[in-house]
């Protein structure tokens, strides 16, 4: 009797285990279909981040949540992806958060811009430094919708240029593409720089109406293209040390997901973001010999242009704290962190 009573007992507690796992599992309600809003056409930014993120967010949580992405363009623009989400036009939008600073330029804190940290200080300070928190809070205060890290690459190529860029008089009366803090913080510097849709940049390229373009990493702009219709390879991309990507959600849509998938949708940012990470980063090491096999000649930028760059962007950065309470937050929380990595290149760096 008592060797029933115990059987009983240990299938009475596995039924209530089991029972409590079934009932916080993702795979036990009802289905979510979200539709999600790409600011990309197509490559490795789609590919990678919009598409990697939807993939993890199914693995994640066993086929509960399942997300359509839709290329740029479809469901609403490229630079509107925020304004998409909001609208619930899309549950979910892929983006570089940047692409919001004319609402507040506190967007291109956290999508880094030439003033930034690198890409390694960056991740760090994204998910150990309080960043990911600051930028949820942000998100929510200015913009009403939920965002958080979905991707994240190293310093972008500076130029695909029909012109060779070596020093400043070079950028004097240069017309390029490029988005976000650059723009202003070119025009200083004797550049004419202009805004335009991903779908516009290698027409206007080809033809002549730009000189040259910033967009992605040496790897992605392989798919792009550049290379083909403009001679010179311009590194390192000073305006853009680093790119986190972001993922924003429309706040209805979010609460609607209990707490545990909620998790699970920001796991599934944390693991594109270390995905993107990896591939960019290893596809990138493979790119200056590609160029060079292609025809292309690749062109450093003088040490002096890349530490005015610097300079100058620092400025504007602390011009932009001076009128700006959420980018001075932002911003200060930054400086904050590179000081905490002064040290760094002495410690994780071995010469020789």
């Amino acid at each position: 009797m008592k060797r029933h009573v115990q059987t009983a007992t240990r299938v009475a507690g596995l039924a209530i285990l089991s029972g409590a796992i079934l009932a916080g599992a993702s795979s036990a309600g009802a289905e979510t279909k979200w539709k999600l809003a790409s600011a990309w056409g197509g490559g490795p930014l789609h590919e990678l981040g919009a598409k990697g993120f939807a993939a993890n967010v199914e693995m994640l949580t066993n086929g509960a949540i399942k997300i359509q992405v839709f290329p740029s363009g479809t469901l609403g623009k490229s630079f509107k992806v925020t304004e998409t989400v909001k609208n619930n036009v899309a549950q979910v939008g892929h983006h570089w958060p940047g692409y919001d600073w004319g609402k507040d330029t506190t967007a291109v804190a956290f999508g880094s811009f030439a003033g930034s940290m690198d890409a390694e200080r960056t991740i760090h300070w994204l998910y150990e430094g309080g960043g990911k928190e600051l930028w949820a809070q942000w998100r929510d205060e200015k913009f009403g919708v939920v965002g958080f890290p979905c991707g994240i690459r190293t310093a972008e190529a500076f130029l695909h240029s029909r012109k060779a860029v070596r020093t400043m008089a070079d950028l004097k009366g240069l017309k390029f593409r490029t988005a976000g803090a650059w723009q202003a913080i070119s025009k200083q510097l004797g550049a004419a720089p202009v805004s335009l849709p991903g779908g516009e940049v290698y027409t206007s390229l080809e033809r002549g109406v730009i000189d040259a373009t910033e967009w992605g990493t040496l790897y992605e702009n392989i798919s792009v293209g550049f290379h083909k219709i403009a001679k010179y390879v311009i590194i390192p991309g000073v305006h853009q040390p680093s790119a986190p990507f972001e993922c924003v959600v429309n706040k209805a849509a979010w609460g609607k997901l209990s707490a545990r998938d909620q998790g699970l949708v920001k796991l599934a940012g944390k693991m594109t973001t270390i995905d993107f990470w990896t591939k960019v980063g290893h596809e990138d090491a493979k790119a200056l010999d590609f160029y060079r096999k292609a025809g292309n000649e690749i062109i450093e930028l003088d040490e002096g242009v890349q530490k005015e760059v610097k300079k100058m962007a620092v400025k504007w950065g602390d011009d932009q704290a001076a009128k700006n309470p959420w980018f001075a937050k932002v911003w200060k929380a930054q400086k904050a962190y590179g000081v905490l990595w002064k040290d760094a290149a002495r410690y994780r760096n071995t010469k020789g």
